[in-house]
């Protein structure tokens, strides 16, 4: 494919760009409409968030998604936010941010690019197909060299590319080292506005856990792998679970009831609010607007009980895999001063009394993700049972490769998960940051993997021969 007459366009909204047009290239050779794919970077759920208000400049979310057109094609698209804070990204840069604030620095605003309040891998660049390698190399590097600009001029501090699958990671870094002048951007970078371009972007590592279908006939066939002592406690997690008289089923994204929703919407915030003493990124509208848009890859389990009054509320370590909050995220721009009643109403408001807990679960074709969860009542192994077990029969099923659970969640090892890798790339405008940066992204990167070689060795599967 010849490309010319390169055009760069940002977008204030995902609107703009129309979403068979957006998953096309987003997604790869797939269904236009992005259905079976990451459903956290299909234009529909982009949408959801800003029709919602969940992401809005007020909220401290931005939108400039950034297109490259070749005579009047759109060819390549990145996610991007001009963000106000470092809530809901899930990689940490406080540090950075404060060490800028006692120099009397600007950290932001800063670029982001990822999905909001969503610490899933995924694709951040969507690239035409029909592209060559050198093409594709070509239209990052001027990608990378705009957003280059917009920071050494002053506009920015820094651009963070979060969650990105290793082969994008790749891709920038060697678009970046085989990188030439740009004639769109000549002129500018050569006012003096711009200092030279560096060759590779700052690189951060981390650590997840997923749960792995081995190609298992059943649940008794996973645990079948595992050896005898966390086999028994995995049963007895589960027969406590079950034991209690809850009831768990999943309910598909376009049959949840509106009752429902408001039930789900509860547990989740009273729960966010016991946790983390706000009540959560989200708001009810983006819940059943995802419902309404992607019914095909939502998935609610709820946990019912049948009893007409709730015991209690609980919250005290259910966030760590299915609501994902940041563990520095402890407020918002949101106005907590009425009461959670006020806010949400109570139990006995809502139209499905019976629901006790539930989770939020959203499906690809190869993965089974799970998002959010809340309970109502205090339960021994109920967070396990809904947020891994459930999970996992769900992906036994139905043939799916991969349950990801969310952030952090160290305990998830004796229980199957095994560590992965996730990749960030990071790019710093001021020189001396950068160089103090580069030198803490080093250091991480090293401790990250010694980590992850220590996490795999308290797998709990049986030892082979």
């Amino acid at each position: 494919m010849f490309i010319s007459d390169l055009k760069l366009e940002f977008s204030e909204s995902i609107s703009t760009i129309p979403a068979e047009e957006w998953n096309a290239l987003m997604q790869g050779d797939v269904d236009k409409r992005g259905k079976g794919v990451n459903p956290f970077t299909r234009h529909a759920y982009l949408l959801a968030l800003e029709d919602s208000g969940c992401v809005c400049p007020k909220s401290g979310w931005t939108p400039m998604h950034l297109s490259v057109l070749s005579q009047g094609k759109r060819i390549a698209v990145m996610l991007l936010y001009s963000k106000s804070h470092s809530y809901g990204e899930y990689v940490f840069d406080w540090a950075w941010a404060e060490a800028y604030e006692r120099n009397h620095i600007d950290y932001y605003p800063k670029l982001l690019s990822a999905v909001p309040f969503t610490p899933v891998t995924g694709n951040r660049l969507g690239i035409d197909k029909q592209l060559s390698e050198q093409e594709s190399q070509s239209v990052v590097s001027l990608m990378i060299q705009t957003l280059s600009h917009e920071m050494r001029r002053g506009s920015y501090s820094s651009w963070h590319c979060l969650f990105m699958p290793e082969a994008q990671h790749k891709l920038i870094s060697l678009s970046l080292s085989q990188s030439q002048p740009q004639s769109l951007l000549e002129a500018e970078l050569a006012s003096g506005l711009s200092s030279p371009l560096y060759l590779t972007p700052l690189k951060r590592t981390g650590t997840q856990f997923h749960w792995r279908n081995q190609g298992y006939r059943g649940f008794d066939d996973f645990l079948s792998v595992m050896s005898s002592r966390k086999r028994k406690n995995i049963i007895k997690e589960r027969n406590k679970a079950q034991g209690q008289g809850y009831t768990f089923r999943f309910v598909p994204g376009g049959e949840v009831t509106e009752a429902q929703w408001q039930s789900f919407y509860y547990c989740y915030q009273i729960t966010y609010a016991k946790r983390s003493g706000h009540y959560g990124y989200l708001n009810l509208d983006f819940f059943k607007l995802i419902g309404k848009t992607m019914p095909e890859q939502v998935q609610l389990l709820v946990v019912e009980k049948p009893l007409p009054q709730f015991s209690g509320s609980d919250g005290s370590d259910n966030l760590d895999n299915l609501d994902n909050s940041d563990n520095s995220d402890n407020s918002d721009n949101s106005d907590n001063s009425e009461s959670l009643d006020d806010q949400i109403g109570s139990a006995e408001q809502l139209g499905d009394a019976r629901i006790v807990a539930a989770a939020l679960y959203f499906t690809s074709d190869t993965h089974l993700y799970g998002r959010y969860w809340g309970c109502l009542e205090e339960a021994d192994a109920l967070h396990f049972e809904a947020c891994y077990y459930q999970g996992i029969e769900y992906c036994i099923k139905h043939g799916l490769q991969t349950l990801d659970a969310g952030a952090q969640g160290e305990h998830k090892i004796s229980r199957g998960f095994e560590p992965v890798e996730i990749y960030s790339n990071h790019e710093i405008a001021h020189p001396s940051f950068r160089d103090a940066i580069e030198n803490f992204t080093l250091q991480e990167a090293e401790q990250n993997r010694r980590y992850l070689i220590e996490a795999a060795k308290s797998l709990p599967f049986k030892h082979k021969d």
